[in-house]
């Protein structure tokens, strides 16, 4: 079997061999696999091997977030041609190491609440994670790659520069093009390359825990050969990934891919498709949940803002681990992120939708009880 090897201890910019961490057309592939064939790929883990067990909470305001995202690839496939459909089964992601969940000022949903950097470190083993910055929760494993997508074309490429661009000429936020800590190096890639996020038609930094071990996942081909490429292992997480990080780690990933004709198929999705089956229970799980509504801070109401009604909610979900548990409200933000699940509860009840977090209370070593 075909294993594309890179050093999982070693950052891009040391040594960018068989990895690059911007989305370009012009990326060479790095290996060539036929259609059905299965391959391993090496994965560092999202921060670009800048955390490790004796990093600090004051250590991660000095890392260099234009490296993060380091990608795997890219991996052609003989055969795929734009227009087709690409096939990939994910087989199997094995982490390894250890894992880190960080916020900063501006990640996640209460981004410009919790300016603070914070870092929780984890260590796992037989498939359970535990760390001595969050005491009392014990999360088992699901591995999956947060990051995974094809090259864009150069249409997607321009089309996409245009568009982040407008928004950040309208006041609001994204990451443009930037050459900073690029991989590879090389022009224009480096000054032209778009950055990991977001997710775009290509796919890219979707953070879908349901694309794990036993999912198919479906990307447009855009250029020939699909040239896929993956990253960002996260070994455990909430959907919606509150605070912006999961438990980031680095792994092997077994895939498998399978282009499909255009004559062939009886769709042709415009963005990403995946089919997964969700695992039988292996036994009932309580959960707390709290809920939020459009509302801001002067009680007027934000009309249809599911973002502000999922940072109420997060936001209920933090005070109530501080009251019931006394963490702080750093560790609730963390924790939320990686174990808790934001759920749009309600999209139809105009001006009001509704956002739910729900809690698994099995995560921790001494579950509640009562819930108030």
């Amino acid at each position: 079997m075909q294993h594309i090897h890179l050093d999982l201890n070693t950052s891009i910019l040391e040594d960018p061999t068989n990895a690059h961490n911007r989305w370009h057309p012009d990326i060479e592939a790095v290996a060539w696999v036929e259609p059905g064939e299965t391959f391993k790929l090496d994965v560092r883990d999202g921060f670009d091997v800048q955390v490790s067990p004796d990093s600090t909470s004051e250590s991660v305001a000095s890392f260099d977030f234009d490296s993060n995202h380091p990608m795997t690839g890219p991996v052609g496939v003989k055969g795929a041609e734009p227009g087709d459909l690409l096939a990939v089964d994910v087989i199997d992601v094995d982490a390894v190491g250890f894992g880190s969940t960080l916020f900063i000022e501006g990640f996640g949903v209460l981004g410009d609440i919790f300016v603070e950097p914070h870092l929780v470190r984890w260590f796992m083993k037989n498939g359970y994670a535990t760390s001595p910055d969050l005491p009392g929760v014990t999360l088992k494993g699901h591995a999956f790659l947060g990051l995974m997508g094809v090259a864009p074309s150069r249409g997607l490429l321009e089309a996409a520069t245009r568009r982040e661009g407008a928004v950040v000429d309208d006041g609001g936020a994204a990451l443009l093009p930037s050459a900073h800590s690029a991989a590879p190096r090389v022009e224009p890639v480096a000054s032209e390359g778009l950055r990991t996020i977001p997710p775009r038609e290509n796919g890219g930094n979707m953070d879908c825990l349901q694309m794990g071990p036993g999912a198919r996942v479906y990307f447009p081909v855009l250029v020939p050969g699909a040239l896929l490429s993956v990253g960002d292992t996260h070994y455990a997480q909430g959907d919606g990934e509150a605070c912006a990080t999961a438990i980031e780690c680095g792994s092997v990933a077994t895939l498998r891919v399978d282009p499909i004709k255009k004559t062939d198929a009886q769709f042709a999705p415009r963005t990403v498709m995946y089919e997964y089956t969700q695992p039988a229970a292996e036994k009932a799980r309580k959960y707390v949940c709290t809920t939020g509504l459009p509302i801001l801070e002067d009680g007027s109401l934000a009309e249809l803002d599911i973002r502000q009604a999922a940072r109420n909610a997060v936001t209920e979900m933090i005070d109530y681990l501080v009251a019931t548990r006394g963490y702080t409200r750093g560790q609730g933000y963390a924790l939320i992120s990686v174990a808790a699940d934001m759920r749009l509860t309600e999209a139809v009840d105009f001006p009001s939708p509704m956002v739910s977090v729900a809690l698994p209370l099995d995560i921790f070593d001494d579950p509640p009880t009562t819930l108030l």
